[in-house]
């Protein structure tokens, strides 16, 4: 089918278009300027998309799990023939650059066709004594799925495509700040599910409280900050919600000194500040052992001086700009602090005047384990270089955080990087590489990271409840 992706942005509710009254603009944060203005739903739009959702379960439940796996497939197949248009979209809205724009337009279409072809697992059991057990996965009901504006298409996406393929039924609130690729995929796939499948509903900060009391929701899969996971998880509990919650991070990486300095300071300067930093597996404390750090620093600082900050749709760009005018207050308060407690500048610190969310990479040089920009997570280009000592020490040091989302270990020594893996309080480690992920690799946090997994099996089955059949023969 053929959508416009430049304008008539509407919800999607039944598998219908549908408007609001009240609307809120949607801003391009390089340029600041209004470029869309989208429906806020209210309180009976939303109540009408979930029980669209709920009457649409059963039915979708009860169709075989092939016709559903070909259903993922149709939706990867028109969202490849539209990447173009989503890629600039999603620029618009987000502000990162083109290239990352397409490459996150082609995992959506990756992720889409990899849970295509997976399956439910079924168990049986023979006790021996004429009793026989048949151990399956069913689905929950309606999913409430809440997507974050720095992935907004890869978060939604992961959410979607293993609701529906367990037999769910889906309610998706995109961020009121990038909600634009959002309903355009609720209308590129509202001709191939049936009506009430795929619900998208796009509002304001009243709707996501709204959307996880509602008594009609079963499940919540939620990406965002741990602050408001915490929220989400409070307002599950009165009913009980099954919840998938993939958190904020403040991920350490460590380098032995025995690494190619340049090498690695190449991939951990994108590690680091890819998508501007607004990337809760960014590496955000980066640990170098004193012997090679005065190299490492000038390394990474060299990286930093051939890399454009701009707007993302210009060629050249390397990083955007911060995607909402809240998040770059935030970023800025956090180097006026590293400016008033007296740390040193590597990179950046200066964040220039005029329009654009547009902040500079900062690289701060060895602040204290207690500094903001160490405890805390700066979802922006701001990154401490930390110096150590010994492994025992920085291994502390790395696990000494709320935090336990992902890390890195860096050395020649694959099997020493392997122990130091080994002890690190995160559910996910790269040795020698950093964020490379699989629609068939498990990825979920520790400790205020996260409940729950995405991705592969594991991930589909939190769509799932086990029932257990057992038959006396």
């Amino acid at each position: 089918m053929s959508i416009n992706l430049d304008s008539d942005y509407t919800m999607t509710v039944n598998g219908r278009a549908e408007t609001s009254p009240q609307t809120f603009d949607v801003l391009n944060p390089a340029t600041e300027e209004r470029i869309a203005a989208v429906p806020d739903a209210s309180l009976d739009q939303l109540n009408a998309a979930i029980a669209a959702a709920r009457a649409a379960f059963g039915p979708w439940r009860d169709r075989p799990i092939g016709e559903r796996q070909a259903a993922l497939r149709k939706m990867a197949d028109e969202l490849e023939q539209h990447a173009d248009g989503f890629m600039r979209l999603l620029t618009r809205e987000q502000g990162k650059p083109h290239a990352d724009a397409r490459a996150e337009v082609g995992r959506c279409v990756a992720w889409l066709r990899a849970f295509a072809a997976r399956d439910l697992p079924v168990e049986h059991h023979d006790s021996g004594a004429g009793h026989r057990f048949e151990t399956r996965r069913v689905p929950i009901g309606v999913v409430a799925a809440i997507a974050p504006w720095n992935f907004p298409m890869t978060l939604a996406i992961w959410k979607i495509a293993p609701a529906l393929l367990a037999g769910n039924t889906v309610v998706l609130k995109p961020s009121p700040y990038t909600p634009l690729t959002s309903l355009k995929m609720g209308e590129l796939f509202r001709g191939l599910l049936p009506p009430g499948v795929l619900n998208v509903v796009s509002g304001g900060d009243r709707l996501g409280p709204w959307l996880t009391e509602h008594p009609g929701i079963d499940k919540i899969a939620f990406t965002g900050s741990t602050v408001t996971g915490r929220r989400v998880m409070q307002s599950a509990s009165s009913r009980l919600k099954r919840v998938t919650l993939e958190l904020g991070g403040n991920d350490a990486a460590i380098v032995l000194p025995d690494v190619d300095v340049k090498e690695t300071a190449a991939k951990l300067f994108w590690g680091a500040f890819r998508n501007s930093s607004q990337y809760c597996l960014a590496t955000k404390r980066l640990y170098v052992h004193e012997s090679i750090y005065d190299a490492f620093a000038d390394a990474l600082a060299g990286e930093a001086a051939n890399v454009i900050v701009g707007d993302g749709s210009q060629p050249g760009t390397g990083l955007g700009p911060i995607q909402n005018r809240a998040q770059f207050e935030r970023v800025k308060d956090l180097i006026a602090d590293a400016h008033r407690t007296g740390v040193r500048f590597l990179t950046g610190g200066e964040v220039p005047e005029g329009k654009g969310y547009f902040v500079p990479v900062t690289i701060l040089d060895n602040p204290p384990d207690d500094a903001r920009s160490v405890v805390e997570e700066a979802f922006g280009p701001v990154l401490p270089l930390l110096k150590y000592r010994d492994i025992d020490e920085v291994i502390r040091r790395a696990n000494d955080t709320d935090y336990g989302l992902g890390g890195s270990v860096w050395s020649k020594d694959v099997a020493l990087a392997q122990s130091i893996a080994r002890r690190l309080e995160t559910g996910t480690v790269w040795i020698n590489h950093i964020h490379v992920m699989s629609p068939d690799v498990p990825f979920g946090g520790h400790k205020q990271s996260g409940v729950g997994v995405e991705n592969a099996l594991d991930g589909l089955l939190e769509y799932t409840n086990t029932q257990t059949v057992s038959v006396l023969v």
